[in-house]
């Protein structure tokens, strides 16, 4: 079999087309079947949906998902952050200055290591984080009627065995 495109051979199982909005089809080749490519549109798929129902660009899951980390572990350090969040410290500060900006969390030097930081939500931090929650639950609803309630706990566990298996 050949390709569209200069003659060289493909399998029709990766040849899979993406139709574009104006009209022109783009080939993924090898792309069509490989998990993390697929994993990846989702993933941004997903986070643009839920940042067009929060309303504000800046609000993304990342910034729900750490403000959660915190509200559930008052007093967790920078450090244990970036750990639970999967983020590094490159993007776990910035994120942390923006919140603190807003004045949605406050930052203290620890007894312990004075060159570490505890981070907790402030009262604006609280009620920015149930209009979010709200928003997270209703979002979760919506993916649950793309993968299936039934499917959930299946899907989330081989999720967390990727993430696991290559953290």
């Amino acid at each position: 079999m050949t390709s569209r495109r200069g003659g060289e051979p493909h399998s029709p199982r990766m040849a899979a087309d993406v139709e574009e909005p104006a009209g022109e089809a783009v080939r993924l080749g090898p792309l069509a079947d490989y998990i993390g490519y697929h994993l990846r549109l989702a993933q941004e798929a997903s986070f643009r949906a839920f940042a067009q129902r929060v309303g504000d660009e800046d609000l993304k899951p990342q910034r729900f998902a750490m403000l959660t980390l915190i509200r559930e572990n008052p007093g967790l350090t920078q450090a244990a952050l970036g750990r639970a969040s999967g983020r590094d410290k490159s993007t776990v500060t910035p994120a942390l200055d923006d919140l603190e900006r807003r004045g949605l969390i406050t930052r203290e030097r620890t007894a312990r290591d004075r060159r570490s930081y505890a981070v907790r939500l402030t009262p604006e931090g609280e009620a920015v984080l149930a209009e979010l929650t709200r928003h997270a639950a209703a979002h979760d609803r919506a993916l649950d009627e793309i993968v299936g309630r039934e499917n959930k706990a299946e899907f989330l566990n081989l999720l967390r065995r990727i993430a696991a298996a290559l953290g």
